[in-house]
C-alpha cells in the first residue's frame, strides 16, 4: 500500500499536536472513504438524497471509519475487506450528529447549517434514519469484500447493540440534565453510552471481520471505550475553552441546554453553596447564553474544574494506550496509540 501520510508514530505509541486522525493512516483509504462517501447518496435526486449529501459532504474527520479500518490491520486483517462497513460507521456517525442538533435545536454543524435548521427538523428526522440505515447496509456489503458470513452477523449484533446504548445514554443525559443531578458516576455513564459506544462499534466490528479472535475484539473494544471517554471530555472542555469558529458548531449550545457536562459537575462538587447556585441559574436561566457562558467559564477557571477534566481526559488517555499491549506490535497498533493521544491534544 502506497500514500502514507506523515506522523510521528511508533508501534508503541505516538504524540500530535493537532487532532489529525488520518495521520499515518495509508492515504489512498482515507482517499476512498471521503470519495465514497461524497458518491453514496448523489445518484438518490430527490429530497432524501439532498439532504443526506448535505449532512455527509464534505466529511468531517473521519475518526470511526478510520479507527474500523486500523483495528482490521491492527489484527492482521485486509483494509479492503472492511472497507463498506467504515463507510457505514460514518453513515451512523453522522446521523447521530444530526438527531443531536434536531435535540439541542442547533443551526450549526461542521462551520455549515445542520441538516435541520436548513430543511426542517421533520425531514432531519427522516434523513438521519436513512443514515442509520445505511450503516447495516455498508455492514451487508462486506459480503461482497470477501467477509465470512458469521464475521458478518456478529458485527451486525455488535452494532444493534451499541445502537441501543447509544439511546439510553441520549435518554439518561436528559433525565440528568432535568434533575439538574451533578453526579459524576451519571455522567460518566452517559458519556460510555452515549459517547464511547460509536468508538467500541468501530473497533470490534473492524476487528470481527478482520477475523481477529476473541482477545483481539475485546482489547479494541476496552481501547475504544476509553478512548471515548477521553475524547467527549475533552470536548466538553472546548465548549468552554474554544469559540464557535473554531469548533464548528455553536460555542453556547451546552449553555443552552442546559448541558451538565464534566467541568461543570466539578465545579459544582468543589463550590460553595453560593457559586453552586450561580452554576445553576447560569444553566436553566433566562439571558444571552453568551454572557451566562463567560460567567460559567469564570467560575471554571476558579474552581480548578477545567483543570481536573483536563487530567482526566488524560487519564483515559493513557489507559486506551495501555490496553492496545494486548496486540501485536504493528505500524497500525502505533497508530491507534497516536490517535489516543491526539484525541486530548487536538483543536477541534
Amino acid at each position: 500500500m502506497t500514500g502514507y501520510v506523515t506522523v510521528d508514530a511508533t508501534a508503541s505509541g505516538a504524540e500530535s499536536p493537532h487532532w489529525s486522525p488520518d495521520a499515518g493512516t495509508p492515504a489512498v483509504l482515507v482517499e476512498r472513504i471521503s470519495d465514497r462517501l461524497a458518491k453514496r447518496w448523489q445518484a438518490e435526486t430527490s429530497l432524501l438524497g439532498e439532504m443526506c449529501v448535505h449532512a455527509l459532504v464534505p466529511s468531517g474527520k473521519l475518526f470511526r471509519p478510520i479507527l474500523l479500518l486500523e483495528s482490521a490491520l491492527a489484527v492482521g486483517g485486509d483494509a479492503e475487506v472492511v472497507l463498506p462497513a467504515a463507510i457505514g460507521a460514518e453513515c451512523g456517525h453522522v446521523a447521530s450528529l444530526v438527531h443531536d442538533d434536531i435535540i439541542d435545536n442547533d443551526d450549526l454543524r461542521r462551520g455549515r447549517p445542520s441538516v435541520q435548521y436548513k430543511f426542517g427538523a421533520d425531514n432531519a428526522i427522516v434523513a438521519g434514519d436513512a443514515l442509520i440505515f445505511d450503516l447495516f447496509a455498508g455492514l451487508a456489503e462486506c459480503r461482497g469484500t470477501g467477509a465470512r458470513a458469521d464475521r458478518i452477523v456478529a458485527a451486525l449484533d455488535v452494532v444493534a447493540r451499541c445502537g441501543i446504548d447509544l439511546c439510553r445514554g441520549q435518554s439518561l443525559e436528559a433525565e440528568l440534565c432535568e434533575r439538574m443531578d451533578f453526579d459524576l458516576d451519571t455522567y460518566l455513564t452517559v458519556v460510555k453510552l452515549k459517547t464511547a459506544t460509536l468508538f467500541k462499534s468501530a473497533c470490534e466490528c473492524g476487528a470481527l471481520l478482520a477475523g481477529g479472535d476473541e482477545t483481539m475484539v475485546r482489547t479494541l473494544g476496552a481501547y475504544a471505550e476509553n478512548l471515548g471517554c477521553a475524547f467527549q471530555i475533552h470536548d466538553d472542555l472546548m465548549s468552554y475553552t474554544r469559540e464557535t469558529g473554531v469548533m464548528g458548531k455553536p460555542d453556547t449550545s451546552d449553555i443552552r441546554n442546559g448541558r451538565l457536562t464534566l467541568p461543570v459537575i466539578l465545579a459544582y462538587q468543589a463550590s460553595t453553596p453560593g457559586d453552586r447556585a450561580v452554576i445553576t441559574e447560569m444553566l436553566v436561566g433566562d439571558g444571552d447564553p453568551a454572557i451566562r457562558r463567560d460567567m460559567l467559564v469564570t467560575l471554571l477557571d476558579r474552581t480548578g474544574a477545567l483543570a481536573a477534566a483536563s487530567g482526566l481526559a488524560r487519564e483515559y488517555s493513557e489507559n486506551a494506550i495501555t490496553t492496545l499491549n494486548g496486540l501485536p506490535v504493528t505500524a497500525s497498533r502505533g497508530r491507534l496509540c497516536g490517535f489516543a493521544q491526539a484525541a486530548i491534544d487536538r483543536d477541534r
